[in-house]
């Protein structure tokens, strides 16, 4: 019996907080940054991701993203 092998991670950061313009992704206050957390597949980010922007739904200038951190720490794989 063969062991299966571990899958993967390919990390994705939520954050969000309130935007300067709607129209860009600068963020207000930096200091006021919501860094939500770290996850290890997009499907577990991006529900939490929805759980966020439905919680701020009523605030235009509030927004959330998700990073993908697997991207940035290893390029060339992409």
């Amino acid at each position: 019996m063969t062991t299966p092998e571990p899958q993967k991670q390919l990390l994705h950061l939520v954050i969000g907080g309130e935007l300067s313009d709607i129209s860009g992704v600068t963020f207000a206050n930096l200091d006021q940054v919501d860094i939500v957390g770290v996850y290890p597949n997009y499907a577990e980010a991006y529900d939490v991701w929805r759980q966020k922007a439905q919680q701020t739904v009523d605030n235009a200038q509030t927004r959330y993203f998700i990073v993908h951190l697997h991207r940035l720490l290893d390029p060339e794989e992409n």
